[in-house]
């Protein structure tokens, strides 16, 4: 596999660092999650049903051992499993690993090409570092937050992890990077200082640009656009939906064409996109009117036809035995020790030549002991009187 041969230490907990060392493993890397003994990663702790599907998925292709490397003999073994590894992940508030005399540079002396992924909610530096960093407070302060919604209610907060995950993806593209760099250039590793913060504001595009030129802060819209016009979500006769997005102007006209309403297309408010945004409820009540009128299987049939960008509002229900979700295979299905399969994502992106993999569950709390620590040169008995100690 593309990554065979690369070692990840992970000691994060929860979403970000997760996230990373998943895309890693995925593709090959032998991913150790260092865990606390006894309890595990906080992962493992968000249960659907009494199952851990948030750690099924995102621990999958791991391994786990268990080890408390804030004692001495801890800390021991841990630099011992450093000079082994390419990559260390840990998400702990910063300052806290120079607390337990494992910082970057004592790190580096058990292994000077080791890089580090230290994720934090606000950076290394700055005067937010000791800030508490969880996805929330990112997510409301880096601007998502109040950009996302309805311009007639409270700004919202996303249902899932985004912070973290788009993190986590900004730090498995930068891990690569490093890793690269010690490849080609021989040379030490590095640190990589990823927030929560900075990508997250990253997908927010040209806001501050935009902000600068206009002094508007830019309002929410629902699921209008403020860059094309007609682009919305419409009811159907049948109470479900449909998502439609005319982002060209060959679209938008297209669209009136179906629509029977070719007058549209000279009329001044709907000429062109920025008439069209400037106009947006008008066009918004013509489309939803018409969209209202049929089912969404007829809508779909109808403008598909015809190639109009419109599509179904799917919910999971709708998804997982979706012939297009079968016939691709984007949602796979995992054998599972309480639930006999587990349905989870496919592994993401595809390569054509030396794709991901699906090799392995995620593990029990420290199933791979045994494995790693007796390939360290700990014997049996000594493993025991290390799990009797609590330091494995």
């Amino acid at each position: 596999m593309p990554l065979s041969g690369v070692r990840v230490l992970d000691l994060s907990r929860l979403v970000a660092g997760n996230a990373i060392s998943h895309v890693l493993a995925d593709f090959g890397a032998d991913v150790l999650k260092i865990e606390r003994p006894q309890r595990g990663d906080d992962l493992r702790n968000w249960q659907v049903a009494g199952v851990s599907t948030y750690w099924k998925v995102y621990a999958r292709n791991k391994k786990s051992v268990t080890l408390d490397f804030r004692s001495d003999e801890g800390r021991a073994i841990l630099l011992d499993l450093v000079r082994s590894a390419d990559l260390l992940i840990e998400n702990f508030v910063p300052g806290t690993l120079e607390r337990m005399k494992l910082d970057p540079d004592i790190l580096h002396a058990a292994n000077e090409k080791l890089v580090i992924v230290r994720v934090s909610g606000w950076g290394q530096t700055g005067p937010f570092r000791t800030k508490p960093g969880f996805g929330t407070l990112v997510e409301a302060m880096s601007g998502y937050a109040a950009m996302n919604g309805f311009g007639d209610r409270p700004p919202t907060l996303p249902p899932l992890a985004l912070a973290d995950m788009v993190s986590g993806l900004y730090g498995a593209a930068a891990s690569m990077i490093a890793l690269r760099e010690v490849e080609l250039k021989g040379g030490k590793g590095q640190v990589i200082d990823l927030s929560l913060f900075e990508p997250l504001l990253s997908i927010l595009g040209p806001e501050a640009a935009n902000y600068r030129l206009t002094g508007e802060v830019t309002k929410r819209l629902g699921s209008r656009s403020a860059t094309a016009s007609p682009r919305n979500v419409y009811a159907c006769k049948d109470g479900k939906f449909v998502a439609l997005s005319a982002s060209m102007q060959s679209m938008a006209e297209r669209l009136f064409t179906v629509m029977g309403r070719e007058d549209l297309i000279t009329d001044p408010r709907f000429a062109t996109n920025t008439a069209r945004i400037a106009h947006s409820e008008e066009i918004d009540a013509i489309v939803g009117e018409f969209m209202a009128r049929r089912s969404q299987a007829e809508n779909l049939a109808l403008f598909d036809s015809l190639g109009v960008t419109v599509g179904p509002v799917c919910d999971i229900s709708d998804l997982v035995d979706h012939p297009f979700i079968r016939e691709r295979g984007v949602i796979v299905d995992v054998p599972d020790e309480q639930a006999g399969e587990l349905p989870m994502h496919a592994v993401t992106p595809r390569l054509s030549r030396t794709p991901g993999a699906l090799r392995r569950p995620a593990p029990q709390l420290g199933e791979h002991n045994d494995e790693i620590y007796g390939a360290l040169g700990i014997g049996e008995t000594d493993r025991e009187r290390l799990k009797q100690s609590g330091t494995i």
